[in-house]
This record gives structure tokens, C-alpha cells and sequence, in this order.
């Protein structure tokens, strides 16, 4: 696309020029009136940048829609003057008009001879009350009295013959005829006294009409009966010259130069080199510069011709132009863009490297900030890239958005992937994010193109990178890019190799090389996490995946082995805090407690404000958070030296809470972390089962109130509620409250049903509903055991790197200790210290547990039979091919799914998986015969005829 836009140029049909269509505008008297100033359209363009960006990111991934590429919109140049249209409205409008117009076209061999000898023999307007008949559209006072005058003018004229119409409306026949390139009409009406200057209502003049339509013989003629060359038209638009630039016209060009036309006319605006090259005529171009019109203009921020050679890509006027000294710096408009700008938007090698080698700047920024490397890219021209690139510009260059030209070669799917390869080898960085978060990863995702998307990422590009709202690249590739899913995680089939001797040896050595698992940051289980984010959690049974958390928790497990010493300790000193202050009253203990307890308090209230400080948003959604300030604020209360009675009851929460905070911690460990897990997920379910049937219960509780208010448990609301929720364990006292001679029962028969229907509703219905849902939860989790211990695994290391990591950290006065700690926690050490070597042969092999050595083996092992099938050739397998292949497929998923009681469903879905693939091999095969057979058929009847 180009900034000035692009028409076609206008044809030439019988020496005449086809024109755009007029903008018609009401005149101040409600007249309707020619407007000859050129109208411009607006082309729709593309934008790279987001649409609509709320608050200057997207917050979520429902707001972000496909990415779409733009540079700012200027209006379209028309390449000529005026156009057909308006020019023949003009002149219908001027007296005997419409009939002249039809007339004189017709005038032709004898017609014309007699139209031609008729004239002779007249006198000009013998027939006319004026000298010169010319409506003037402004002088009449109402568009009705304009009307009837041209009407009559039209009739007059309409009834004269044609030598009478030359000589009654000359000033019309001449306008027209020269418009038209009629050359013997023009001569004979100049030859009869017939005035050079006459105008229509717009100011345009025989030699303006003359040199629209390159009559190169009425120009002459013209231009020797006395035409002013410098004649402008009512607008101070236009002097014949531009016409004649406009139309290409070379001759009729430097018949005006040498007439004396001034070359530079309108050179503040438009001048006729800007319409020569406007319409790509190079030869009137040479023309104007070698009779010395300038290639600038002197105005700033203005368009100059080297911006419209360059915005069409005319090379030959590009080079024209700056061998005459046009200025290669100037700035375009509101828009700033250099003709370096635009030949890079509209692609054009050629232009770019002349404007290059002229000395243009390739760092010059327009208003947005972009290079012309960024709109080279938009335009998805590899051509000019790489000639951008040669002459030294900047591949990492940002624009106000900080959007790099990698950001722009990603925005289209037409060229991109060729695009960001030239980038990437120019050094181009692919995880460079915008002022909004967005990587070039991201846009690729949004806009649905899987290949760049899968080649960004073969490059390195990270797939867990956020924006400013949050979410992750990865996010947009499951949603955008679903089949980039599958070849991702195939990377980590290919990252498990055999390093060394043959499978069977007892040396054999395969490598894991873990470097896919971590694409950048600075942790290494981001993408874990990511993958869990997305809903993708299955991807960590990968043996790759599984190996990496399982060496990584052993990497990182003496943290947490110092976190539970520091729970224990605490643990232990505010229990003993507590029994000596509130159940032993031993006052030398709780004095030496006091102050280890607020020691530690502080320290936990510390970590918990640290980690507040990385997001309260994230830090609020997890409630072990909220049980931390809960146990920090009942410490502070209790630490409090007032002995109040109050103090008693938080003291009794602050140690519930803070043992169920330890147990938290225990279960963080694998080995105590399913059990843990068992017990929040059970009790999260009991509370939201009992909110359900919590109607149910009340209403029970005050009807025994109603009906037992003698029993003493029953006496006051609050605590009849907490007596039936203990009835709800089978705890009737059946005897004790319907045979109690303190208090005897007032309402028989309606307090029996109550309570027989309380024993169904409730302890029976109810109680074995809550049971079995928590059964249910055990199962539940029992069969999902091994992906939850890896999830859960993946999150506590995660969140342990983001605190470790974290920038607050970096200028820390204990830099050493933490430099140590970070060492510690990583697995990794790029460029050397990233695969694992292992021996699965070897029974002294003890890095990995057994069970994933063997899922290692069998995943290197499957491939390597599927390539040597594969090797051997389509033509030698056997008829049921897919049925191996899909034996191979069955054993892979197998292995990577086979951990623990999840392994029967998933061999049932894909055995399931198989039988299909069995079924559709063997429809395949049969249709195959079926066509054979018919083309044997055709084939012999061909023969026999």
C-alpha cells in the first residue's frame, strides 16, 4: 500500500483522457456547482497493533482479538487535475453547452466543410446580445432564474445549425473544441477573432482544456494566436502546464516550456513535477528538471516529488529526481515519513537501495516512531529487508509502542515465515515484549499462524512470556494455534536420545537434554506452571517432564526441609507459650518464651509481606495464605501482656491454627502430600455439601426447640443448632430426652415423628451421602494420584523460584547468601550443565526412579522401531501398515500415561483409539479394490474398442 494511494492511470480514448467522477457541492444561492479541487478517498489499511487495548494491556484472553497491522491513513492523490466528469459539467453549464458538446464531436469530413463554410460567411455573435456568452454562476440570485436562462441558451442554440452556433457561441465552440482536441474548429474560431482567453465558470481556459487532453496541435495553435501560458484557474490550482505534466504529454510539455511556462508554478503545493511523476511520466520528468524545475518543495512537512516517486515505486523517476539534488530528509505531513518511509511501506526494493546509496537515513523515525524497517515489514517485503539490513539498520529498533520489526514481519501470514527468519539472522530478538507485554509470539498466536508460531518457538521464542494483563503465550497457542500443541510437545520426544552404544548393550547411554523444558527467565519450571495454567497438566507425565521435576525437587527439597524446621520450632515455642501463660500460669516460662515467639512471629509476618509485594491478586486467591495471617494475628494477641479472659478463646484458636499450619507444611513432601490433599479436598467438599442441606438442619433445630424446650440442650437457639449438628453422628440420646423425669416431655406423638423423621432425613439420608461423597473424593484422588503429585510438585517449585528469583531480592544486603541459594535451586547451568546421561541398563543407575527409567527406555525404543519401519519403505509394508503404526501409537500413549490407577481407563480409550484405526485401514483397503477393479474394467473396454 501507499501513503498517496494508487489509481489506475486514466485512458486515452479519441485523444481524449478519462477522468475521476466530479464531488458536486451546493453553491451559497442553493445552486449546484463544480467543485475542481481534487477530492480525496480514503483507503482502508490494515493496523498491526491491537484494536482496542483497555487501560494499555489485555487483561484477559476473551478481550484480545485477532492482531491486525496499520500505519496512519493520508488522503489519496488523484493523478490528474480534474476529472471528465467535472470538466464536461463545467461546460454543459456554460451557455449552448450541452448542445455544443453533442454537436461538435459530429462534426466531421463534409459536415464539417459545411459547418466550416457556413462560419465563414458570418459575423462572431451576430445572433448575441453580449460580446463573450459565459455564464457566471455566482451572479444570479437564485438557482430557478439560472436554470431558465441556460435553458433558453440551450434552445437557441439547439435550434441553429452548426456554422450558426460557431459564430453565436464562440467562446463555448472554443472551450469545447479544445477539450475535445477538435483542431480545425479551434483554428477556424481563433482565425474568425474568437477570444484565446475565454474561461468557463471554474477559470480554466482553451489552453488548460488543451493540454488535459495532450492536443498537441491546439496547444500550437493556441499558443500562436497569443494563449497566456501562466494563465492559473479560478482556485490558483493549475496553469496549462500541470495539465500537460498530468497527462504525460512530453511534447505538449515543452512546447509550453519553450512558450515561456513557468516550471515551477505552485511549488509551495503542487507543482507539474509532482504530477508528472504522479502519473509515472518519466520522459516529462527529465524534461521539467533539465528546464530546471526544482525537486523540492520549499515548504516543511509537505509532499515533495521524491515522496510520490517513492510511494509508487517509480524507480526511474526515484533516480531522475535525486540526480537532480532532490532532498532524500524531507519529512512527509502529520505522518513525518521520509521518501525512505514510503518506499519501504509499498515494498520497493529498487527505490530503497537509490535512496540508500543517496544517503537517506534509515534510522529516521516517523510520528509513531517506525523505521523503515518496521514498515518493510509490514509491507512483508524480504527484498527490502534485507537491503535495509546491508546498510546497516537496526533489526531491534522500537517504535513509541516498543514494538520491534519482529512484532510487524508476524502480523500477516503472507510472507512472514521468510520475514522473521531474515530478522532472526540479522540478530533480531524473539522474546523482545512491548510497552503492552506482547512478544512477537503472541502476535503470531493471535493471528493464527502456526507456522511462524512453531518456527518463533524452534528459535527460542518463550512460550511462557506474559502481557501486561497476565496472560501467557502458551495461553494464546492452545486457543489460537490448538495444532502447534502436538509438535511442541514433540520437541521433548526428540530432546531423549541415544548418546552411546547400542539399546541392548549394558553401556548404553541415552540423554535427556532438559534445555526444551526451560525457555527462559529466570526459573526453570515457569513452563510447568504455564502448562498446568492452560489446562495442559497431562503434558508433565511426559517421561521428559517427569524426570526434570523429580530431579528438580531433589534440588530444591532442602528449602522446604528448612521451611518445616522453622514451622517445628515455632510450632513447639508457641504451644509452650500458651500451656505455660494459659494452662499452666507458670510466669519464668512464659517470660523466656515471649520473646523467641515474637522473634519467629516476625520473621513469618516478614515472609508473608514479601510475598504480597510480588501480587496481592494471586497471593489472595490461596487460602493457606490467609491461614498464615490468621495464625500471625492470634500471636500478636496473645502476646499481648493483659491476661484477659478473651485471650483465653484466641489462645485456644492461635494453637488449632497453628498446628493445622504445620500439617499444611508436612504436606508439602510427596510423601505425606496425597494424604494432606485428601483431607483439604474432602473438608472443602463437607462445607459446601453441609451450605447446601444447611436449611434442613436449621429447621430441625428449632423445631426440637419447639418441642423439647424443657431439655436443657435444647434451651437456647444457638446451642440447639450445635446439639443437632452432633445428632447428625448418631449422638440421639434417644432415653435421655424422651425419658427424663426432670423434664418430661410435653408433646408426644408430633416430638416421636420428629425425630424418626430426623433419624431418616438426616443421620441415615445424609450422613451416608456425605460419607460416600468423601469416599468418592478419595477414589478421585487416588486415581489422579500421580498427575496431582506432579502438579502439585511443579506449583511449590514454581512459587519457591518466583520468591527465590524475585527482583526484590537483587539488591539485598545478604547478596552472597541469596547468590548461593539461587545456585542451589537451579537444576541447570547453560551453556553446559543442561542434559542428564543416564545407563537404564545399569542396575548401580539410581538418579531416577526405576519406573521412569523404564518409560525413558521404551519411549526411545518405540522410535527407533517406528524409523526403521519407516526406512524400509511405504511399498514393502504389509496391507495392515496402519494397523502397526497404530500398535506403535498405542504403546506410546501407554507409555507416556502409565503411571499409577489412571492406567486402565486410559488403555481402554486407547484401545478404543485402535479398533477405530483397525476399522478405517480396512475401509480404506476396501475401497482401494473397488477402484483397481474399475479401472481394470475401463481399461479393457478400452482395449475391445
Amino acid at each position: 500500500m501507499s501513503l498517496l494511494g494508487k489509481r489506475n492511470f486514466f485512458e486515452r480514448l479519441s485523444g481524449r483522457l478519462t477522468r475521476d467522477a466530479p464531488r458536486i457541492e451546493a453553491a451559497p444561492n442553493g445552486t449546484p456547482s463544480c467543485s475542481f479541487a481534487a477530492c480525496g478517498n480514503k483507503e482502508e489499511r490494515e493496523d498491526i497493533w491491537m484494536t482496542e487495548i483497555d487501560d494499555g494491556c489485555i487483561s484477559s484472553e476473551d478481550s484480545s482479538n485477532s492482531v491486525i497491522c496499520s500505519i496512519p491513513t493520508t488522503p489519496m492523490t488523484q493523478e490528474q487535475p480534474w476529472s471528465k466528469e467535472q470538466v464536461e459539467k463545467a461546460l454543459s453549464n456554460l451557455p449552448g453547452g450541452e448542445v455544443a458538446l453533442s454537436l461538435i464531436p459530429a462534426l466531421r469530413d463534409d459536415a464539417l466543410q459545411q459547418a466550416l463554410e457556413e462560419f465563414s460567411g458570418l459575423t462572431l455573435n451576430e445572433t448575441a446580445d453580449c460580446r463573450h456568452r459565459k455564464i457566471s454562476l455566482p451572479k444570479f440570485a437564485n438557482g430557478f432564474r439560472q436554470k431558465a436562462i441556460l435553458d433558453s441558451e440551450n434552445g437557441a442554440a439547439a435550434a441553429a445549425t452548426p456554422g450558426q452556433l460557431l459564430a453565436g457561441w464562440p467562446d463555448t465552440c472554443l472551450l469545447i473544441s479544445s477539450w475535445l482536441g477538435h483542431v480545425e474548429i479551434a483554428r477556424a474560431l481563433l482565425d474568425k477573432g474568437a477570444p484565446v482567453s475565454a474561461s468557463d465558470c471554474d477559470g480554466r481556459t482553451p489552453l488548460h482544456l488543451a493540454a488535459c487532453t495532450a492536443s498537441v496541435k491546439v496547444v500550437e495553435e493556441l499558443l500562436k494566436h497569443g494563449a497566456n501560458p501562466h494563465a492559473w484557474d479560478l482556485t490558483k490550482k493549475c496553469i496549462p502546464l500541470h495539465c500537460a505534466a498530468a497527462a504525460g504529454c512530453v511534447v505538449t510539455v515543452r512546447c509550453l516550456i519553450k512558450s515561456g511556462a513557468n516550471v515551477d508554478a505552485g511549488l509551495s503545493g503542487k507543482s507539474p513535477l509532482h504530477y508528472a511523476v504522479l502519473n509515472n511520466a518519466g520522459d516529462c520528468v527529465e524534461a521539467l528538471l533539465q528546464a530546471g524545475a526544482c525537486p523540492n518543495n520549499p515548504q516543511v512537512y509537505t509532499e515533495t516529488p521524491l515522496h510520490v516517486a517513492a510511494s509508487l515505486g517509480n524507480v526511474c523517476c526515484t533516480k531522475l529526481l535525486l540526480n537532480y539534488g532532490a532532498d532524500v530528509r524531507v519529512q512527509l505531513g502529520t505522518a513525518r515519513s521520509t521518501p525512505l518511509h514510503l518506499a519501504a511501506e509499498e515494498g520497493s526494493v529498487e527505490c530503497t537501495r537509490l535512496l540508500l546509496n543517496a544517503g537517506a537515513a534509515w534510522e529516521s523515525k516517523n510520528s509513531r516512531g517506525q523505521t523503515a524497517m518496521h514498515l518493510a515489514a509490514l509491507a512483508q517485503s524480504a527484498e527490502t529487508l534485507d537491503a535495509l539490513i546491508k546498510a546497516g539498520a537496526k533489526v531491534n529498533e522500537e517504535d513509541d509502542d516498543g514494538r520491534t520489526p519482529l512484532h510487524a514481519a508476524v502480523a500477516k501470514a503472507l510472507r512472514s515465515g521468510e520475514l522473521v527468519k531474515t530478522l532472526i539472522q540479522a540478530g533480531a530478538s524473539v522474546n523482545k515484549a512491548d510497552n503492552f507485554g506482547y512478544t512477537p509470539l503472541h502476535i503470531a498466536a493471535l493471528n493464527e499462524n502456526s507456522p511462524t508460531v512453531m518456527m518463533l518457538v524452534s528459535k527460542g521464542a518463550d512460550v511462557t512470556a506474559r502481557t501486561n494483563g497476565g496472560v501467557t503465550a502458551l495461553s494464546f497457542i492452545i486457543r489460537r494455534t490448538p495444532d502447534v500443541l502436538a509438535r511442541f510437545v514433540a520437541r521433548f520426544d526428540q530432546a531423549i536420545s541415544l548418546h552411546d552404544h547400542e539399546l541392548g548393550d549394558v553401556d548404553c547411554e541415552l540423554r535427556l537434554d532438559f534445555r526444551p523444558l526451560v525457555p527462559g527467565g529466570r526459573g526453570e519450571t515457569e513452563l510447568m506452571l504455564c502448562l498446568v495454567e492452560v489446562g495442559q497438566g497431562h503434558v508433565l507425565k511426559h517421561p521428559l517432564c517427569e524426570s526434570f521435576l523429580y530431579l528438580k525437587w531433589l534440588r530444591i527439597r532442602k528449602f522446604f526441609l528448612l521451611s518445616l524446621l522453622f514451622h517445628s520450632i515455632f510450632v513447639a515455642l508457641f504451644t509452650g507459650y500458651v500451656a505455660a501463660t494459659y494452662l499452666w500460669q507458670v510466669k519464668q516460662i512464659t517470660n523466656v518464651l515471649l520473646w523467641p515467639v515474637l522473634g519467629f512471629t516476625c520473621v513469618l509476618a516478614g515472609k508473608e509481606i514479601f510475598q504480597v509485594a510480588h501480587g496481592i491478586c494471586p497471593y489472595a486467591k490461596r487460602w493457606e495464605n490467609w491461614l498464615q495471617w490468621s495464625v500471625i494475628m492470634a500471636t500478636a494477641i496473645i502476646l499481648i501482656p493483659l491476661a484477659q479472659t478473651w485471650q483465653h478463646h484466641v489462645a485456644a484458636l492461635g494453637v488449632l491454627l497453628v498446628w493445622i499450619e504445620l500439617m499444611m507444611v508436612v504436606g508439602r513432601f510427596p510423601m505425606f502430600g496425597i494424604y494432606v490433599q485428601m483431607f483439604t479436598q474432602v473438608s472443602i467438599n463437607f462445607f459446601k455439601f453441609l451450605a447446601a442441606y444447611v436449611c434442613l438442619i436449621v429447621g430441625f433445630s428449632l423445631g426440637f426447640g419447639v418441642l423439647h424446650k424443657n431439655y436443657k440442650s435444647f434451651g437456647d437457639p444457638l446451642i440447639s443448632l450445635l446439639k443437632t449438628v452432633v445428632m447428625m453422628s448418631g449422638e440421639l440420646e434417644f432415653e435421655d430426652v424422651f425419658f427424663d423425669e426432670n423434664a418430661p416431655i410435653q408433646y408426644p406423638g408430633t416430638a416421636h415423628l420428629m425425630l424418626l423423621a430426623f433419624v431418616i432425613l438426616v443421620t441415615v439420608i445424609l450422613t451416608n451421602l456425605m460419607v460416600g461423597l468423601a469416599v468418592s473424593d478419595i477414589q478421585e484422588l487416588r486415581r489422579c494420584a500421580g498427575l496431582d503429585r506432579l502438579v502439585r510438585r511443579a506449583e511449590l517449585v514454581a512459587h519457591l523460584e518466583n520468591m527465590l528469583f524475585s527482583k526484590l531480592l537483587d539488591r539485598a544486603p545478604a547478596w552472597r547468601i541469596i547468590r548461593a541459594c539461587r545456585r542451589g535451586a537451579l537444576l541447570l547451568h547453560p551453556p553446559y550443565h543442561c542434559a542428564l546421561h543416564i545407563r537404564p541398563n545399569d542396575p548401580r543407575e539410581k538418579r531416577l526412579p526405576r519406573e521412569l527409567i523404564r518409560a525413558i527406555y521404551r519411549l526411545v525404543s518405540e522410535r527407533k522401531t517406528r524409523r526403521a519401519m519407516f526406512r524400509d519403505g511405504a511399498s514393502m509394508l504389509p496391507r495392515n501398515s496402519h494397523t502397526i503404526v497404530e500398535d506403535s501409537n498405542y504403546a506410546r500413549l501407554s507409555r507416556m500415561y502409565s503411571n499409577d490407577s489412571n492406567q486402565q481407563q486410559l488403555n481402554e480409550l486407547a484401545a478404543e483409539l485402535k479398533r477405530c484405526s483397525y476399522n478405517i485401514s480396512t475401509k480404506l483397503d476396501s475401497l482401494t479394490d473397488k477402484i483397481e477393479s474399475i479401472a481394470k474394467d475401463l481399461d479393457v473396454s478400452v482395449h475391445l474398442h
